[in-house]
C-alpha cells in the first residue's frame, strides 16, 4: 500500500480489466443477469456511453462503451478479442447455465480438465469467459 501524496489518501495496488463494447448499458444488464454483477459505479454522457464499474461476489472488472477516437474497440468491431476473462467460481455448471439463459453462447462445455472444473462461453459482446475452479489436489 502506498500514500497518494496529492490527497495523502491510501492506495491499494489492483488491476481491474476494462472491457470494450458497443452499447454499455446493455452489457452492464447483461453481466447482471448473467453473472450476478452489481454495478458499483457509473458515468454515463448525454449520448449514453457508459464506462461501468461492475463486481461479481467482489471480484471487480470495468466496461466501456468503444471509442474509436480513444483507439478502444469492441470484440465486435475487431472481429475477435485477444484476452479471455477467468471467472472462479465456486460452482461453474450453475454459472454457466446463468450465462447461456441471459445469452451467451457455449465455446467449451464446463468438464474436468488441467486439474480445473471450467468451460468456456462468449459473451454477446464478443468477450470470452472461462469459468470454473480448481479441482482439489489428491495426496499420495
Amino acid at each position: 500500500m502506498s500514500t497518494n501524496a496529492v490527497s495523502g489518501t491510501s492506495v491499494v495496488c489492483s488491476i481491474a480489466p476494462m472491457l470494450s463494447v458497443r452499447n454499455g448499458a446493455r452489457a452492464v444488464e447483461f453481466y447482471k443477469s448473467a453473472f450476478g454483477a452489481i454495478e458499483v459505479y457509473r458515468v454515463e454522457d448525454p449520448g449514453g456511453s457508459v464506462v461501468s464499474r461492475l463486481s461479481v461476489d467482489g471480484a471487480e472488472f470495468w466496461l466501456a462503451d468503444e471509442s474509436p477516437d480513444h483507439a478502444n474497440f469492441s470484440p465486435e468491431s475487431l472481429g475477435g478479442g485477444s484476452v479471455r476473462m477467468i471467472l472462479t467460481v465456486p460452482d461453474p455448471d450453475a454459472m454457466v447455465a446463468k450465462a447461456l439463459a441471459a445469452g451467451a453462447r457455449l465455446v467449451v462445455p464446463v468438464e474436468e480438465a488441467y486439474g480445473w472444473r471450467l468451460g468456456r462461453v462468449v459473451d454477446p459482446f464478443g468477450h470470452h469467459w472461462e469459468i470454473g475452479h480448481p479441482l482439489a489436489r489428491s495426496v499420495r
